[in-house]
């Protein structure tokens, strides 16, 4: 007679994912949490309750409720940290056990008071305790690493000089091949304003030798007053070159 009642009860309604285990990958120093997804594919209101032989070390959430036909629910299963010990095998396990709900619920306890043996569904998983091996670990640190940047100019070969410096080097000659043209004009210059100089000087000693009211000293006056405005525009435009010189250099 037992045997006719445990072929008789009823199959699992619910689809579940995973179906047979619940996988927990390591280290479990701190909450490891999995995800197991329940679906309805039923036309009628389904209740289900999540149930473990470890309840203070795992936390479900939800752990009850109900799923409406053709709809999904995901509970998340929390396993507490613990020292793990790789030679000791897991024999947590859970169960999700349904029934379908009654019409006009509002009571979920009194629903799985008042429920028969034969309307219950169950479906039993296994905990699995896994910690990662040294590949996966070296998957994980390869993940957190930003990905590198090409630089595909070094790729390519020297990163080639803008058409602009070569041109900058070319006004550079040019402003240097000018600056010694200019030098060359101020010696030039330099030298011709030292001659005048001599000259005024010779002139005017003539002019104090001779008398004052004679024609050769009224000519040198002319001369030498004649001489002084291109003294001064020679001068003038040593200064200008000089200052001309100092700001391009």
């Amino acid at each position: 007679m037992a045997a006719a009642g445990a072929l008789a009860k009823h199959e699992q309604i619910l689809v579940l994912d995973p179906p047979t285990d619940l996988k927990f990958k390591g280290p479990f120093t701190d909450v490891v949490t999995t995800n197991l997804k329940l679906r309805n594919p039923s036309d009628r209101k389904v209740c289900f309750k999540v149930k473990t032989t470890a309840p203070r070390r795992y936390c479900v959430r939800p752990n009850s409720g109900i799923i409406d036909p053709g709809s999904s629910v995901v509970v998340s299963v929390m396993l507490q940290p613990f020292d793990y010990d790789p030679n000791e095998k897991s024999k947590h396990k859970f169960m999700v056990q349904t029934t379908y709900a009654p019409p006009n619920i509002s009571d979920m306890e009194a629903v799985w008071k008042e429920a028969k043996p034969d309307d219950l569904m169950d479906s039993k998983l296994r905990c699995v305790f896994e910690m990662p091996n040294e590949n996966d670990k070296l998957n994980d640190i390869d993940a957190s690493k930003p990905a590198p940047v090409l630089n595909t100019s070094k790729q390519d070969g020297p990163m080639p000089k803008p058409h602009s410096v070569s041109l900058n080097d070319t006004e550079t000659r040019k402003l240097m091949e000018e600056c010694k043209r200019l030098q060359a004009e101020i010696m030039k210059l330099t030298d011709e304003n030292r001659h005048l100089r001599d000259e005024g000087l010779r002139l005017r000693k003539v002019a104090h030798s001779d008398k004052s009211g004679s024609p050769t000293a009224l000519a040198l006056r002319d001369n030498g007053s004649n001489s002084l405005p291109s003294l001064l525009v020679v001068i003038a435009a040593i200064f200008i070159g000089f200052f001309l010189g100092k700001f391009i250099l």
